[in-house]
């Protein structure tokens, strides 16, 4: 419980930072603990002289309004979530009377022209047709094994020659790499982060031979600092020469699990090998495929039926 002497007259940016300290500090992230101190400075800039007692739907209300003229819904609903986890603790505290953001109406900006998220297979060809795949490890060699397993940049920044079982072709994921920091190895992701994705033959035969004399616990791809934005610079300039569409290094991850989806893998496979912690949040990144997949099965179904007749 947050204490104060002054509870009645603490404003409510106040009591929002007690509660990211008190709750969240240590327990979360570092990148999620950015996100609450980002919402903490736009809440101190939207409602400086708010005191918390006085925080009622029209006020809430104005705060989400506020924020939504410089944001895409998307974006506003974030916002909007990470506050209200510290409001129902301040009406559970008996600070506020009722939950101010029941019934909140989200706004927003137009949402911006999407940019291309994945590949299909044919770009996908003729993008490993342009990487510079030498016989030493180099930047295309972490787009072709992401491309080739799914994984987060972090994770695939992470990987050593021991977590490569050439016998079970298999790669474990065990760890991540702080290449927004100053560099070393963290936990994943979540718990459902934690898993061994099979390799396909050709992979195997591939990284067999590049790693065999690297150390077997230090990162095979990293050399110094590493930046997310100098590997989607290489991606792009190799997109370019194969007249595809450019690409993130994080599109490379939804361009395997789309591919594993129109090619008839399960939701649920695809899910565990992305390592997602629920098939939900696998849904809703790909619900544009999925619905076009379902447009298919009743073709099938249909197909299906009218042959019983």
């Amino acid at each position: 419980m947050i204490q104060e002497k002054n509870n009645k007259d603490m404003l409510f940016s106040d009591y929002y930072k007690q509660w990211i300290t008190i709750y969240k500090e240590g327990a979360i992230r570092d990148v999620t603990m950015k996100k609450y101190y980002m919402a903490y400075n736009w809440l101190k800039q939207l409602a400086p002289n708010l005191p918390l007692k006085n925080l009622d739907r029209i006020e809430y209300q104005k705060i989400i309004n506020q924020y939504a003229l410089e944001h895409e819904r998307q974006t506003t609903m974030d916002f909007h979530h990470h506050l209200k986890c510290s409001i129902l603790d301040a009406v559970d505290e008996g600070l506020i009377h009722h939950d101010p953001t029941r019934k909140v109406i989200i706004k927003g900006k137009p949402p911006r022209e999407k940019k291309t998220k994945y590949l299909n297979q044919y770009e996908l060809h003729k993008l490993i047709d342009e990487l510079n795949l030498s016989t030493h490890i180099n930047i295309d060699w972490l787009i072709l094994l992401i491309a080739k397993t799914g994984m987060r940049f972090s994770e695939a920044l992470a990987i050593t020659p021991e977590d490569f079982n050439f016998t079970h072709q298999v790669l474990s994921v065990s760890k991540t790499w702080d290449y927004k920091g100053i560099g070393g190895f963290m936990p994943t992701k979540n718990s459902s982060s934690v898993r061994k994705i099979p390799l396909d033959w050709q992979t195997v035969m591939q990284f067999s031979s590049l790693i065999k004399d690297l150390p077997e616990n230090k990162p095979i791809f990293v050399n110094g600092k590493i930046y997310n934005s100098t590997v989607n610079e290489i991606l792009a300039r190799h997109c370019k020469k194969a007249g595809i569409s450019i690409i993130s290094i994080h599109g490379l991850r939804h361009t395997h699990a789309s591919l594993l989806l129109f090619a008839g893998v399960s939701i649920a496979s695809v899910a565990r090998r992305l390592g997602h912690s629920n098939i939900t949040t696998t849904q809703k990144t790909y619900l544009h495929i999925i619905q076009e997949l379902e447009s298919q099965d009743i073709d099938i179904i249909m197909r299906t039926l009218s042959n019983l007749s």
